[in-house]
């Protein structure tokens, strides 16, 4: 491939965001571009977005995705003369790079040996270790079945990680504490890397407790060029699923940067490797690190490594594979700034993280680019209102980054305010999503720290999450907006209602402010507005007061209000006679009732909701894989009873209790709405 002149024509064999955004890198270079797409992504964004598309099957990705023949049958239609395979469906599949290799197709992406050699995690720490790479303890053989994966697993010394030696992005892997857990482990893992990866292959190794997550990005060519281009931190991660990256991070000083980034170079040049790739490390509290494995693929959250490094890596890895040298050496590499990403999962935070689907009834990103203050806002994304969100794929919705100038904790701390505000202006609607949780953490003490370990989200979330509790001054804030939208209704009704003969309603001043909802308990703040021509003065019943402006109408979803000098943007919905509120992880529900009408209201009985106790119901949508237990039978507590697979995730179903099984509703290959009958006992 050295010296092939630059390729006319690239087709993508992915979907969803990451073929929106190396469809925008190739139209950038003047290339074209071809998509795929499958029978539920006919209408998707990156079939709009690119010059051609071609359809390759039905919905499920191992008919349509991940079929060899059918990606090489749309080059033929189309004589694309190159492939991107983005990340994740084939990109490190070693049999895809060779049959375009034999058909005369360039790969963008690493050789065929160094896909081989580090696709399998097995083999891969096995060659890390001979090139002088630290590895983490365990079991590098083939595991055949649950029981020697307990035997091993004891050996080790628990907890252990379970691994599918195909995988990636937390599919195929589960943590182990003890017997019972890898036992289950074992046979998820192995289910999940079935319909993920086509491979079932599980290997066992031990589980460093508290560690931190850190990847070093690699960049080389053809020619023999090898370079480092920083680390990310990824330790925000929920069953191992990263959720929030960073560039660079907060832990490593430089002289372990530098050891972590010329061992990362040392591995890709023993494989020959050459095009993007990430060396992934588990770090431990004195800056010990040990290899994990190398992903052979762009990764998910290289946008930060762009963001400080000012390199668009997809625009290498095209030049790469066109047989370009590299125009930069590792001295030429910088750090500037400091970048956060959050990925937007169509995850409901509210039920443990279930995925959601649904029609986007709205999506609305913060504005990108350059900001008032200097911060930079990059949101990459492969949906558009009105678009819908299938239980087939990954329920990923967008990558949203903030990226801020200067270096050390300053700089990082700015880009996190930055990342905060920019979710405050993402509105999402129509679906359950994850926007809630990601706000929470970036006001979270600890996080802001950097005091950070992949055990983050399990250790300050350990109930899951239900919202953010306002505090005393959050609630007196919210309790301000709500006054003033109430305000702004009430002025708009009687200018709809007009003056009768020549009298005209009154607003009153005095309102009673009752604030509940998601995360909050019942809070009432009694409040008094006075309206003036530059906005408004609201005092509280203990005599302080704040002054508060906005240019909230009726009808908008989202306004900014400055209470007391502090700007808020805030997402604000009519709900019947309640206000919505949503802001930094807070969903709130806010009433404004005059003194009276509260006063009445506190003695209306409270609705209180079914009972579900005796039902097990489908946490989400998806498909029941299978049923464990039978009408008559005895269940106790922690026994599984069914299982079901939604958006590439295995999801098991326990007994809360004893109890007996009285009708058994469902069954196995049956696909089921959230909140649907499984089992429902006596």
């Amino acid at each position: 491939m050295i010296g092939k002149s630059m390729f006319k024509k690239i087709l993508i064999a992915n979907r969803g965001e990451i073929a929106c955004r190396v469809i925008r890198t190739a139209k950038s270079m003047g290339i074209a571009t071809v998509a795929v797409y499958s029978d539920v992504d006919r209408d998707a964004l990156h079939v709009k977005m690119a010059d051609e598309a071609v359809h390759i099957g039905p919905a499920p990705s191992n008919q349509s995705y991940i079929v060899i023949e059918k990606i090489l049958e749309a080059i033929r239609k189309t004589g694309a003369d190159a492939v991107h395979p983005g990340y994740g469906f084939l990109s490190e599949n070693a049999a895809f790079a060779a049959a375009l290799e034999k058909a005369g197709v360039a790969f963008i992406g690493p050789p065929v040996k160094a896909i081989e050699a580090m696709g399998d995690k097995i083999t891969s720490k096995k060659i890390a270790a001979d090139a002088g790479v630290s590895t983490v303890p365990g079991h590098m053989g083939l595991i055949e079945d649950a029981d020697e994966a307990v035997k091993i697993s004891a050996s080790i010394g628990y907890p252990v990680m379970i691994k599918a030696s195909a995988g990636g992005g937390g599919k195929g892997m589960r943590i182990a504490w003890n017997e019972q857990e890898a036992r289950e482990g074992f046979q998820s893992s192995r289910n999940e890397a079935k319909s993920a990866f086509g491979d079932d292959r599980i290997f066992i190794e031990k589980f460093v407790d508290q560690p931190r997550h850190i990847e070093i990005q690699v960049l080389g060519d053809q020619h023999g060029n090898t370079l480092y281009l920083g680390e990310r931190e990824c330790s925000i991660q929920r069953r191992n699923q990263k959720v929030i990256e960073e560039a660079p991070s907060p832990f490593l000083n430089e002289a372990t940067r530098k050891a972590m980034g010329e061992q990362a170079v040392s591995l890709a040049k023993a494989v020959g490797y050459f095009s993007a790739g990430t060396v992934e490390f588990i770090v431990d509290g004195n800056r010990n690190f040990y290899f994990l494995e190398m992903n052979t693929r762009l990764q998910v959250e290289h946008p930060v490594t762009e963001l400080v490094t000012g390199i668009d890596l997809v625009e290498q890895m095209i030049r790469v594979a066109a047989g370009e040298k590299l125009t930069f050496g590792q001295d030429d590499v910088k750090l500037d700034g400091w970048a956060i990403e959050s990925r937007l999962y169509a995850e409901d935070p509210y039920r443990n993280f279930l995925p959601s689907i649904g029609r986007l009834s709205r999506y609305r990103p913060p504005a990108e680019g350059k900001q008032p203050d200097g911060t930079i806002v990059r949101n990459d994304t492969g949906v558009f209102e009105g678009g819908e969100i299938s239980m087939y794929y990954d329920p990923m919705i967008a990558k949203l980054c903030a990226w801020a100038p200067g270096a050390g904790s300053s700089a990082r701390l700015a880009a996190i305010d930055a990342m905060a505000s920019a979710l405050d202006g993402f509105e999402v609607d129509g679906i359950g999503h994850n926007l809630p949780f990601l706000s929470a953490v970036m006001e979270h003490d600890r996080f802001r720290s950097g005091k950070i370990t992949t055990a983050f989200i399990a250790e300050e979330f350990p109930d899951g999450f239900s919202g953010v509790h306002p505090s005393n001054e959050a609630a007196r804030k919210l309790a301000a907006i709500a006054a003033l939208v109430n305000q702004a209704v009430q002025e708009r009704a009687v200018q709809i209602s007009g003056t009768i003969g020549n009298h005209r309603r009154v607003l009153g001043r005095d309102w009673v402010v009752t604030l509940g909802g998601t995360g909050s308990d019942i809070l009432e703040q009694t409040v008094s507005l006075d309206t003036g021509p530059d906005g408004a003065t609201i005092r509280f019943a203990d005599s302080t007061a704040v002054s508060a402006a906005s240019g909230w109408l009726p009808g908008q979803t989202l306004a900014n209000f400055k209470i007391g000098g502090e700007s808020m943007s805030v997402k604000v919905n009519l709900v019947g006679t309640a206000i919505r509120l949503r802001c930094r992880g807070m969903d709130v529900s806010a009433r404004v009732r005059s003194p009276r009408v509260a006063e009445l209201a506190r003695l209306m009985p409270i609705k209180l909701p079914p009972d579900t106790s005796k039902m097990l119901l489908c946490p989400m949508p998806g498909v029941i894989t299978s049923i464990t237990v039978n009408v008559g039978d005895r269940v106790e507590a922690g026994q599984t009873l069914a299982t079901v697979e939604a958006m590439k995730m295995e999801n098991i179903l326990k007994a809360e209790r004893q109890g007996v099984v009285k009708n058994v509703a469902a069954s196995a290959g049956q696909s089921l709405a959230v909140d649907e009958l499984i089992i429902e006992f006596e």
